[in-house]
């Protein structure tokens, strides 16, 4: 699953990448990405986990962290990341104060900051239901990314997986998916965020340029103190200093 994920990075054959990996365990994963030329620092909220991965003298980095609470790198820093089977347990609250919605959040708008700006992201990932991916998508869409859930074999009971793939460089088409020649395309890509976001209705996305000028114009016409446009007017700030 971890040579799926790769696949579906779209990274440079011939550049090697610094690639994070999320909930990265014994090291398996890193061990798949040191395979195919690329450095990687893995994360991962069980300590005992990490050190059969140091005990197996993994190449990579490795860091003791709860996703849940954000990823806690600089700015701009990974060239991708990937995960495999641990982003479902953000939907546990293994803990009083743990609310998943809040958790993801958190994981994915710090998780767009850690990347640079043509960076992807690639989850596998087992959902119970639709609802959980629909939460999903709904929650990396609300930090920034665009993308959508890749489902490899569609029609198959056991070789159905799930894929999150995340883009942080603007709205592109999605990888096709796996086992779907004789399937229909929504089969394919679902939940894809699309620029027909901006939907029927002709009103700009929210926190948008566009968005921001509507909203300006309208408070001049409404006789409030506003200030002038300029060329920075909704543009994303880095996050460096």
């Amino acid at each position: 699953m971890t040579e799926r994920c790769i696949e579906l990075l779209l990274l440079s054959e011939d550049t090697p990448c610094l690639l994070l990996d999320i909930g990265c365990g014994s090291g398996l994963s890193g061990t798949v990405l040191e395979e195919n030329g690329h450095m990687w620092i893995g994360m991962d909220i069980s300590s005992a986990m990490l050190d059969v991965a140091l005990e197996r003298e993994t190449e990579g980095d490795l860091i003791l962290a709860d996703m849940g609470e954000g990823v806690p790198f600089r700015a701009g820093c990974f060239d991708g990341a990937v995960s495999v089977s641990a982003l479902q347990w953000l939907f546990n609250a293994d803990k009083k104060f743990h609310k998943p919605v809040k958790r993801l959040y958190t994981f994915f708008s710090t998780l767009y900051a850690a990347l640079s700006r043509s960076a992807r992201a690639v989850f596998q990932f087992y959902p119970e239901n639709e609802s959980q991916i629909e939460l999903l998508t709904t929650q990396a869409m609300k930090a920034g990314f665009y993308g959508g859930v890749v489902i490899d074999y569609p029609n198959s009971a056991k070789a159905k997986k799930f894929f999150l793939v995340l883009m942080t460089g603007g709205a592109a088409s999605l990888p096709k998916a796996l086992g779907t020649e004789e399937a229909e395309d929504n089969l394919q890509v679902k939940y894809a965020r699309r620029e027909a976001t901006r939907n029927a209705r002709g009103k700009a996305l929210k926190n948008t340029r566009a968005w921001l000028l509507e909203k300006k114009e309208r408070r001049r016409k409404q006789g409030k103190e506003t200030k002038p446009d300029t060329k920075y007017t909704g543009r994303k700030r880095s996050g460096r200093f």
